[in-house]
C-alpha cells in the first residue's frame, strides 16, 4: 500500500473515532451559564422552529478550564445559541429545518461579534465585526420573513 494510502486510511480512521468522542462529551451536559451567557444572546424564534424543542439534547461546550472575560464572552455568545439552532434542526421538513437552524447559528455570530467588538483591540477584527452584526441581522429578518410565509406552507 501506498503512503498515501495509508495516511488517507489513517486519517479516515482518525476523523470516525473523533466523532463518536465529540459527539459524547457534547452530550455529556456541559453548562456555560455561570460564564457570562444569559438569555439576551438567544434570539426568539418563529413558533415553526419550535416544534421539535428538547429533541437534540443538551449541547452546550465543556469551558472547563480559565479563561478571561473577552474569551468567556465570545464562548458564551454561541453557547446560548447551539441547543435552540440543534433543537431547531429537527423541525421536520428539510427546508424549515435549514432556515429555522440557521437562525440560531446567525444570531451565535452576532453574540461573538459583539464580543470582539467590547474586547478587541484591531481595528480590522472590529471592523469585520460590525459586517458581521450587520449581514447576519439583515440575513435573520429575510429567513423570519421566509418561515412566516412560504415557510409556513411547508
Amino acid at each position: 500500500m501506498t503512503l498515501f494510502k495509508t495516511t488517507l486510511i489513517a486519517g479516515a480512521v482518525l476523523v470516525a473515532t473523533s466523532v463518536s468522542v465529540f459527539a459524547q462529551d457534547a452530550a455529556a451536559g456541559h453548562d456555560m451559564s455561570a460564564m457570562g451567557a444569559d438569555s439576551s444572546m438567544s434570539v426568539d424564534l418563529p413558533e415553526i422552529c419550535k416544534t421539535a424543542e428538547a429533541m437534540a439534547g443538551d449541547m452546550s461546550m465543556d469551558m472547563s478550564h480559565e479563561m478571561d472575560q473577552a474569551h468567556t464572552d465570545l464562548m458564551a455568545g454561541m453557547d446560548v445559541t447551539n441547543k435552540q439552532m440543534m433543537d431547531s434542526m429537527m423541525v421536520e421538513d428539510i427546508d424549515v429545518a435549514f432556515v429555522c437552524g440557521m437562525i440560531p447559528h446567525h444570531q451565535g455570530a452576532i453574540n461573538m461579534a459583539k464580543a470582539e467588538l467590547e474586547h478587541g483591540d484591531n481595528q480590522w477584527a472590529k471592523d469585520m465585526a460590525q459586517k458581521v452584526i450587520d449581514a447576519q441581522e439583515q440575513e435573520m429578518a429575510d429567513m423570519i420573513a421566509w418561515l412566516e410565509g412560504e415557510g409556513a406552507n411547508e
